[in-house]
C-alpha cells in the first residue's frame, strides 16, 4: 500500500463537550492541584468562566472524539506495530468546563527512515469552541516499525 496518498487525508469532523467531572479526574490524574480545576469558586475567582482544562486536556477531546486510531485503521496498521513518538499543542484560547469543542484531524505527511524500517505518520488535530473560534492545535507523530 502507497501511504503517501494518504498526505492531505482529513476525517471526519467530530465535537466532545467538556464535562466538570471529566476535568477533575484529569487533574487530579495529571497531578495538577491548583484548585482551579477542581473548584468552582475558586477557577471564578481566578477570572475564569468555569474551571479551565488543564495542559495536554486538548489530547483527551481528541480521544474522546474518537481520533486515536482513525487513521492506523484506515492505514491497516496493526497496533503491535506502533509507538507514539510525539505530542505538540498550539493553545489559541483555554478550553473550560460547558465548551463544545469540534475538532478535524489532518494527515500531513507520512515517510519513512531506516531503510524503510520506520515509517513517521504526522498529524494534525486543529479544534475549535462552540463560538468556531480555535482553540488549539494538536501535532502528534506515530512511529510505525516495519518488518
Amino acid at each position: 500500500m502507497a501511504y503517501e496518498e494518504f498526505i492531505g487525508k482529513t476525517y471526519a469532523p467530530f465535537s466532545v463537550e467538556v464535562e466538570k467531572g471529566r476535568l477533575r479526574l484529569f487533574a487530579k490524574a495529571t497531578g495538577a492541584t491548583d484548585p482551579i480545576y477542581t473548584d468552582e469558586s475558586a477557577a471564578r475567582d481566578a477570572g475564569y468562566t468555569d474551571l479551565p482544562a488543564p495542559p495536554s486536556y486538548a489530547f483527551s477531546v481528541a480521544m474522546d472524539g474518537g481520533q486515536s486510531f482513525n487513521v492506523l485503521e484506515d492505514m491497516r496498521i496493526p497496533l503491535t506495530k506502533v509507538v507514539h513518538g510525539h505530542q505538540g499543542f498550539v493553545y489559541h484560547r483555554l478550553i473550560c468546563a460547558g465548551d463544545v469543542i469540534g475538532g478535524l484531524q489532518t494527515v500531513r505527511n507520512v515517510y519513512e527512515k531506516k531503510g524503510g524500517a520506520l515509517m513517521f505518520i504526522e498529524t494534525e488535530i486543529s479544534l475549535t469552541n462552540q463560538r468556531g473560534e480555535p482553540v488549539c492545535d494538536l501535532q502528534s507523530t506515530i512511529v510505525v516499525r516495519n518488518g
